[in-house]
């Protein structure tokens, strides 16, 4: 099939690093590996911060523009045969694909397609009234996580929805470095920004500080607009015991990773984190909060340990006990490469993506 692959939030070639613009390329690689020709159909980033008539107004007109530049280039050279919209939500609405796929007869697909009730407020309910329509009007809602399939499924009961667990490319973790530094290494890689990330900042470096009575040293991967809030968070910590890497190209991270014992990022309101998943690829165990969608990509007691939400002496305790048993980590670190590589690459997705085409979209062709 010939797919338009739309991603409001952030396009692919994006320049700033994120999960976000990560999971539209891994998307658009599993689709080609299904056999499908995949190009991206607008670099319109329709995303708004505000929750004003006047910033949505602006967006619709941009995505107006869209519609007459792509309805001219359909019309002389012929539609795609499906329009395929990646991370829709509240903040940034597909306002271009389901007027399209209509107009043009094709169907219309969503990906980590999201609804939250609580976001009904000012042109905000316009946004998340054009979210709902492109669900019901989908040939299928490819869910990441069962949060966002039941979020779906309780404000939209009519649409239709299929699973795609998250998923990366594993290439750059199949061979396995020799050797690890001797001391206990800790690692967390994560954008530094206002929010969630500095929240799960917050709660780390107050989990370490109670652990500071055993050795371990702590690479932090990563920048961003709040280094600063970053680096003040972890001040009262031994500064010999941070190591801090900085914004790294991806086979840079993964070296970081293999020469590391194990990953510790709290998670607070992680979609899922494909970090973990990267993290538990280079034979990582992972200490996490069971919050949000973590337990989507690891697996408590067998590839991990997660903890209650904001209990940071289970978190710091979590982190005690994989330090103190080298075979407990070996175990995990094991078991957890063992899923990412069998379970959660990007071979497996192409078979999920192209199972769910079979079920779904043969319906509507």
């Amino acid at each position: 099939m010939k797919i338009a692959f739309y991603a409001p939030l952030k396009p692919p070639d994006h320049p700033v690093p994120s999960g976000d613009r990560q999971m539209a390329r891994m998307l658009i690689e599993a689709l080609k590996l299904c056999g499908h020709d995949v190009q991206i159909a607008s670099p319109l980033r329709a995303f708004s911060r505000e929750a004003f008539d006047a910033a949505y107004l602006d967006l619709r007109k941009q995505a107006d523009e869209e519609i007459v530049r792509l309805r001219r280039t359909w019309t002389e050279e012929g539609p795609p045969d499906t329009w395929f919209c990646y991370h829709p939500y509240y903040k940034a609405p597909d306002l271009i694909g389901p007027a399209l796929a209509a107009e043009f007869s094709i169907p219309y697909v969503t990906a980590e397609s999201s609804y939250s009730s609580r976001r009904n407020e000012g042109a905000r309910t316009l946004a998340q009234d054009a979210v709902a329509a492109g669900v019901r009007q989908a040939a299928v809602n490819i869910c990441f996580t069962e949060r966002d399939r039941k979020g779906l499924e309780e404000a939209i009961p009519e649409g239709r929805y299929a699973m795609l667990a998250p998923f990366i490319d594993v290439g750059r973790f199949q061979a396995i470095p020799a050797t690890k530094p001797a001391d206990a290494r800790l690692i967390a890689v994560a954008m530094m920004r206002p929010g969630d990330k500095m929240d799960s900042y917050r709660m780390l470096a107050a989990a370490l500080r109670l652990i500071v009575d055993i050795p371990w040293t702590l690479t932090i991967v990563g920048d961003g607009p709040a280094r600063a809030q970053v680096q003040g968070v972890l001040a009262g910590l031994p500064g010999e015991r941070l190591d801090w890497a900085g914004e790294n190209a991806p086979d840079t991270v993964a070296g970081l990773l293999f020469g590391s014992d194990l990953y510790v990022w709290p998670g607070c309101g992680e979609a899922y984190g494909l970090s973990y998943l990267e993290a538990q690829a280079a034979g990582l165990p992972v200490v996490a909060q069971a919050t949000a969608g973590v337990p989507e990509v690891v697996r408590h007691g067998q590839t991990g340990l997660l903890t209650a939400a904001g209990d940071i002496a289970l978190f710091a305790e979590a982190i005690r006990r994989f330090l103190s048993d080298g075979a407990l980590r070996a175990e995990f670190g094991k078991r957890a490469r063992r899923f990412v590589l069998e379970e959660r690459s990007l071979t497996a997705a192409a078979q999920r993506l192209e199972a769910i085409f079979d079920a779904f979209m043969r319906r509507v062709g």
